[in-house]
């Protein structure tokens, strides 16, 4: 079956070029365009696209307020495209709170002439959104019902195949959370709720480009009680403080002399892609095995694909341990799938519900 696209860019070349990256798929087809906000709202209700690409910065109506609009009245999968500038990363973490899918980043500015470099990316993001949960966009919920997400968590927890192990396990000594599409939201839900006197770092990698990881560590850092920081090559690691891997860079953790003793630091570099993405999960986990061995909790959330089942198994070896977002919760149910069907998770939790899976797991 064919996805139906609606492209909206306040700028005719852009409007042009993207729909003939997206008409050059079998798989998609452009029904309609819009300028603005406010005819993407009446287009959409109108036409019922499968999915919107949708820019952040347009006269009439701006990208944010439209998306409000639709993922409040007519929720429809949603990409934006966002120039780099510290305004616009704002704004793109912003959009992921009131619904967005995933975003593209435009390679040169508003009006990239470039942007046929990004056409495959374009390309599967689009059809990656309409793999989504519709029941889990929408604005984010300022009111969880703990006591309904607890049954929900306890019940998928019994639908699947969990690790079989001895209630005594070695103390925990860091957390490491991967995520993708759908991991913003994710994140903004579970740091949060993280205690201030957690008594060992955690580190992110979340599925980012370039340009943006700073705004998002700024931002969770202002809503949390944990100091939030985007990781920089060096970085002694210490408990209580979250690492957020920077966009275009994995992130491994080494041991470093430093006056005589021997501290876990961050190193920062761009080695090749792992499974199209950098960073990748998998990387900095397989960094963690050597370090902290079977003194790991993984979390791994929402996101396409399977970066991050490679390296919980590595570090299964060694009797470290795993929570895997429920189905339930997920945006998408790729990366926690993986680890489930692997028989790699020793807990599964909706997102509201692993920060005190966490708390429980590194006593």
């Amino acid at each position: 079956m064919t996805i139906r696209a609606l492209v909206v860019d306040d700028s005719a070349f852009m409007r042009k070029v993207i729909s003939d990256i997206l008409n050059n798929d079998p798989e998609i087809t452009v029904i309609t365009t819009s300028r603005n906000g406010q005819e993407a709202i009446e287009k959409t209700e109108k036409l019922k696209p499968d999915v919107i690409t949708l820019d952040n910065h347009m006269p009439v109506l701006d990208g944010l307020h439209a998306l409000g609009y639709i993922m409040s009245e007519c929720p429809t999968p949603v990409v934006m495209l966002s120039a780099v500038d510290e305004k616009a990363a704002e704004t793109t973490l912003t959009a992921f709170e009131y619904g967005a899918v995933d975003f593209i980043q435009k390679p040169s500015g508003s009006i990239s002439l470039d942007i046929d470099s990004m056409a495959e990316e374009i390309r599967h993001k689009v059809k990656s959104a309409t793999k989504v949960d519709l029941g889990n966009l929408g604005f984010m919920e300022e009111h969880v019902k703990k006591t309904l997400e607890t049954e929900k968590s306890e019940k998928d927890d019994l639908k699947v195949k969990l690790k079989s192990k001895p209630e005594k396990t070695a103390s925990k000594k860091v957390v490491a959370i991967g995520s993708s599409t759908g991991g913003p939201r994710a994140l903004e839900k579970l740091i949060p709720k993280l205690p201030g006197n957690l008594p060992v770092p955690v580190l992110v990698v979340q599925h980012m480009p370039a340009g943006f990881t700073d705004s998002f560590a700024k931002r969770l850092n202002q809503k949390s009680s944990l100091e939030v920081q985007e990781a920089k090559e060096g970085d002694v690691i210490e408990k209580g403080i979250v690492y957020l891997a920077p966009g275009d860079y994995h992130m491994e953790v080494t041991k470093k002399n430093i006056k005589g003793i021997s501290k876990e630091v961050i190193s920062l570099n761009q080695k090749p892609r792992e499974h199209g993405v950098r960073p990748s999960v998998n990387v900095s986990l397989r960094s963690l095995k050597p370090v902290y061995g079977s003194g790991v909790l993984s979390v791994i959330l929402t996101g396409m694909g399977s970066d991050g089942s490679e390296g919980v198994a590595e570090l299964n070896k060694k009797g470290a341990q795993c929570i895997a977002e429920a189905e339930s919760s997920c945006i998408i149910y790729g990366m926690p799938k993986a680890i489930v069907n692997r028989g790699l998770a020793d807990s599964v939790a909706s997102i509201d519900n692993i920060a005190k899976k966490v708390v429980d797991m590194i006593a």
